[in-house]
């Protein structure tokens, strides 16, 4: 019998779209919702303490769905006017969770130390306007294993910074990574534990490494090793101390991707090909400790693939989607299977 569980794709234009079916049908939301079903929602972050709860950043705020994504509700915070481009909770301490915002709204970092019921803007503020993207949004964000107050958070385009108080100071770190085009355009970071505990951080062209607490990087170009520049997303095997799982492409949108995975915590990368060409760059990656071999993978422009054996091997769903913007999955799925024939996507 196969597993239950919820699919989950983020969009740029269509809110959040579900299969509960293992993505033979997939639906949208329905109308006269807190979150609207043409709306912009930028991330997601499956609840670490409920198998069928999920949160979603939008372009206006904070929603949580309890059902495996069919209803949502908004949750009444400072949060409710500005864009939330990152959602994450920390392992050790799930009620602790940090938001990250961004364009078009001011780039800023919040806090929450109730499971995400209640919200604080911290001290990290970036300025109205950057060089790169015009607007800074937060992007980037790792908590410690080990320590939920110790968050690295890496902002595109401002930098790389890190606090160890949950946010009430900060320091910044990028101005310590060697030289390259774009050392303060953060796209995406990972904090592996361990004996000697792992940063890894990934550039809009360089991955940089440390391994003595951030003091000294080690800078590897994306283009000199694969031929295509353009680094987006860095996530982590759930479960898996050094393995790690790295979407890049050739510009953004761009017109291709190449997905690679590193089974030592970033040192060496092997390619893992998609059966199909992707029509752009690699723009999330989708995983859950439940099953840590099941992983999607999407693009900018809407593919979407699915490995069943921890990113060894891929298949391509039927299904194409406007701008994906995030992907999650849950293991399970509500009681009514989520049917609703009037709004299949």
């Amino acid at each position: 019998m196969e597993p239950q569980r919820t699919l989950l794709v983020s969009t740029d234009g269509q809110a959040v779209i579900r299969s509960h079916n293992d993505g033979e049908t997939w639906h949208r939301l329905t109308i006269n919702q807190d979150l609207e079903y043409d709306d912009c929602v930028r991330c997601l972050l499956a609840d670490p303490q409920n198998p069928e709860a999920v949160f979603a950043g939008a372009e206006r705020g904070l929603f949580k769905s309890e059902d495996c994504g069919v209803t949502w509700n908004r949750i009444d915070s400072v949060l409710n006017d500005v864009a939330i481009w990152k959602l994450v909770a920390g392992p050790s301490d799930p009620k602790i969770m940090y938001a990250g915002t961004g364009s078009p709204s001011r780039a800023a970092f919040y806090r929450s130390a109730d499971a995400g019921r209640t919200w604080e803007q911290t001290t990290l503020l970036m300025p109205p306007k950057c060089a790169g993207v015009s607007r800074p949004r937060m992007l980037a964000m790792a908590v410690d294993p080990e320590d939920p107050r110790d968050v690295w958070v890496g902002v595109e385009e401002g930098g790389l910074f890190r606090t160890r108080d949950g946010g009430d100071e900060w320091e910044r770190i990028d101005g310590r990574f060697p030289p390259a085009r774009g050392n303060s355009d953060i796209h995406s970071v990972v904090v592996l534990p361990g004996a000697q505990k792992r940063i890894v951080v990934v550039s809009v062209t360089s991955i940089f490494i440390s391994t003595d607490d951030g003091q000294t990087w080690r800078r590897r170009d994306v283009k000199d090793s694969w031929g295509i520049y353009y680094s987006r997303v860095l996530v982590q095997k759930p479960g898996a101390q050094g393995e790690l799982f790295l979407g890049i492409g050739d510009g953004t949108p761009g017109s291709t991707a190449l997905f690679l995975r590193s089974r030592d915590g970033g040192e060496t990368w092997e390619n893992a090909p998609f059966p199909v060409q992707p029509n752009s760059c690699l723009w999330a990656i989708g995983v859950n400790q439940a099953d840590p071999n099941l992983v999607l993978a999407g693009t900018k422009f809407g593919d979407l693939y699915r490995s069943l054996d921890g990113g060894l091997s891929w298949r391509k769903e039927w299904r194409e989607f406007s701008e994906i913007t995030d992907l999650t999955w849950l293991p399970g799925s509500p009681a009514s299977g989520g049917a609703n024939p009037d709004v299949h996507a």
